[in-house]
């Protein structure tokens, strides 16, 4: 059995999967509300009961930085030990990577019916691909070829500058900075930095915020929200953030594939991009979301074609991560 864990500021997933005939199986797959525990070895055990499985490998992909077999996540008050794990599992040792990292790994075992395309593109996998990841953050990574090896980058480019492109996201730059300072990325492309777009529109005289939206954004989910009147044209002003928003989301991921020189392609991963993308086109809708972030990722001048030829993709598959983490820890596991 390999056991696979997927760590992330609002939800912890965990799989079970049985290896044989050279293939992974999924057998048992939970998830829990990840504030609602004291530390990643509290669910461990949770999940795997009073008389754990024999396992062969376990790998962890965690929404933060790992240093040395150890990763602090970013939105939860966890410190992950790959060393306490493995000793708590009865292992030698278990993998450590970044969360959006394990995703990386998964993007050669996803079928078709795992993925949404929203650029064809001509690129094989046998180049480089990259990933990129909204959700309560945002999160970078890539598969990097060099010699037919295949190695993944980790990554907290999330945490980096948010870099605007016109007089518009200039002035949200000047809003979130007199906020917050220091303006990243994840301030602007997350389930947060959807909310932080309308709040900074709304407040600097974009659009009117009626009674009925106001109170729909204070008592439920306001990112959902504020997407939902969008698509939808019932609020103009959150359809002007909602663009806006796509419109950041494909610029920046046309930025990471120039940084990595992905022509394998860009995949979208989190929670954002399914809920985006893969939504049933309505006639009515008044943000056509896959033109918005095609408008971003290639406006990169004179690289524009180099852009226009890559394939973007959106990962559907939830399971996507654990599948990535459980094959990433056998590897190792074999190795």
């Amino acid at each position: 059995m390999v056991l696979a864990c997927d760590v992330g500021g609002t939800k912890t997933r965990l799989s079970l999967f049985d290896h044989a005939g050279g293939a992974l199986t999924l057998v048992r797959t939970a998830r829990y509300a990840s504030r609602d525990h004291a530390t990643l070895g509290e669910i461990v055990s949770r999940f795997v009961g009073a008389q754990p499985p024999r396992l062969r490998a376990a790998g962890v992909g965690v929404a933060g930085p790992g240093v040395q077999g150890r990763a602090r996540t970013t939105n939860l008050p966890w410190v992950v030990d790959a060393a306490e794990l493995a000793t708590q599992l009865s292992l030698p040792a278990v993998t450590l990577l970044n969360d959006v990292e394990t995703l990386a790994w998964s993007v050669a075992r996803l079928g078709s019916g795992d993925l949404v395309a929203l650029q064809p593109g001509i690129g094989s996998l046998t180049e480089n691909v990259a990933i990129i990841a909204a959700g309560t953050g945002l999160g970078f990574s890539a598969l990097v070829r060099s010699g037919g090896v295949a190695t993944s980058l980790p990554s907290e480019g999330g945490h980096a500058e948010f870099a605007p492109r016109t007089d518009v996201e200039v002035e949200l730059w000047r809003h979130l900075h007199g906020r917050f300072g220091h303006v990243s990325s994840e301030r602007v492309l997350s389930g947060p930095g959807l909310r932080n777009i309308y709040e900074f529109l709304r407040d600097t005289g974009s659009g009117a915020e009626p009674a009925w939206l106001a109170e729909e954004l204070r008592v439920g989910d306001p990112s959902a929200s504020i997407a939902t009147n969008g698509f939808s044209g019932r609020s103009p002003l959150c359809a002007q953030a909602l663009t806006m928003f796509i419109e950041i989301y494909g610029a920046e991921s046309g930025n990471w594939m120039l940084r990595t020189m992905a022509r394998g392609g860009v995949y979208l991963g989190g929670g954002i991009a399914p809920k985006l993308f893969a939504r049933p086109r309505a006639a009515g809708d008044a943000v056509d979301a896959r033109e918005v972030f095609l408008r971003g990722f290639v406006d990169k001048g004179r690289l524009r074609p180099l852009l226009e030829s890559v394939p973007v993709q959106v990962i559907v598959n939830d399971e996507a991560a654990l599948l990535g983490s459980a094959h990433f820890a056998l590897a190792a596991a074999s190795a």
